[in-house]
Formats: structure tokens, sequence, C-alpha cells
């Protein structure tokens, strides 16, 4: 399995070097030398060469090396607007992904709300984000999953009459630096990452 994504993974960055756009490091945004470009994704050091990517520290061959290429592949020189913010499902394209979205995305984060609000400062650090203190819901804070695909989140704590809730939105040009499935999978491994973070 991890055989086949890497595949995948390099004949993105194949496509990316054979045309290697002179401006990429502004694109992504990113640190170049050479031919390796230097960001942060999903909250670890990245680098991106045409041998591969490496996370962490380590070369990666599973499902977000293919979305660090996907995005790096789509990297577009315009800059993210955030607002006005939208739904998944207000994404072209999304319809099919959409429940596996929500289950992924928002749902798999409710049993950690208390836990993600009292570790909120910890996870907007990991992320580069930053919280949005006008924003409805008990908590609500904005996560650069990418540089250029950033993750706007509202919480809501259970009570005694609603269970908790988590609400994922996306900036109004989200979709022209990455496809519907490939935001559906960014929105995953984010809230991944978050739960790592609030139970380590």
């Amino acid at each position: 399995m991890s055989d086949n994504l890497l595949k995948i993974q390099l004949s993105y960055l194949k496509e990316l070097y054979d045309q290697l756009p002179e401006d990429l490091e502004k694109a992504l945004p990113a640190i170049r030398e050479n031919d390796v470009f230097y960001f942060k994704a999903f909250a670890e050091s990245c680098s991106i060469s045409p041998k591969g990517i490496s996370l962490g520290g380590g070369m990666i061959t599973g499902p977000i090396g293919i979305l660090i290429a996907l995005y790096a592949h789509n990297a577009r020189k315009e800059a993210v607007q955030l607002n006005p913010i939208k739904s998944f499902k207000q994404i072209k394209g999304s319809m099919a992904y959409q429940s596996a979205f929500t289950v992924r995305s928002e749902t798999s984060l409710v049993p950690y709300v208390s836990r993600i609000q009292g570790c909120k400062r910890k996870v907007i650090e990991a992320f580069d984000g930053y919280e949005n203190e006008a924003a409805s819901g008990d908590l609500s804070f904005i996560l650069y999953p990418l540089p250029k695909l950033p993750l706007y989140y509202i919480f809501y704590l259970a009570d005694e009459e609603f269970p908790a809730s988590v609400t994922c939105l996306f900036a109004s040009n989200a979709e022209i630096f990455m496809p519907a499935d490939g935001l559906a999978d960014v929105g995953e491994y984010t809230a991944k990452k978050v739960i790592e973070i609030v139970t380590a």
C-alpha cells in the first residue's frame, strides 16, 4: 500500500520538478535552498525535493505525503482570502466527500473538545495559528496545516441541553490551492494531529 502511495507522491513531484516554477518558494510559500523547499506542514517541519518529502525529520510515504505533493503541485501565487469563510459542502466538487469529511474532520474531534480548550495554546502554536476571540462558539481558532490552507474551527462545549460540537470551515478560495478530495483529507489529518497533541 505504502509503495503505491509513494509512487503517486513521486509522480506529483516529478511533474513539479520537470517544469519547476521559478518562484515556487513564493507560491508555497517556502524557504528555498537549491532544489529543496522548506516549510511547515501539519505542525511539523517539512521539506520537498526531487527525491521525496520529509516531515518531522523523516521521509514519508503515506497519504500525507500525497497531500503535500499535491499542494506543491497546485501552488499558486494568489493570496489566501479567508473571508467569507465557507463550509466544506460549499466547495465545488465536494458532494461525494461530505459524509467522510463530517465524520473524520469534525465528529472525530467532538470527544476531545474540553481537552482542546485546555490545550488550545499548544494546538494553536503547533499549527502557527491564532485564536478568534470575536467568533461564535465557546472556542474558535484558525490553524494552518499547510501555508495557504487555513482551517477555521468553531467549538461548542457540552452543556445540559446540547452535546459538544465542532465545525471546520475553509477560506473562500481554498479550492484553488487543493481539489475537494484533498481538502477533505487535509481536514482529516489535521484533526488526527490535533488529537495527537491534546492526548500526548
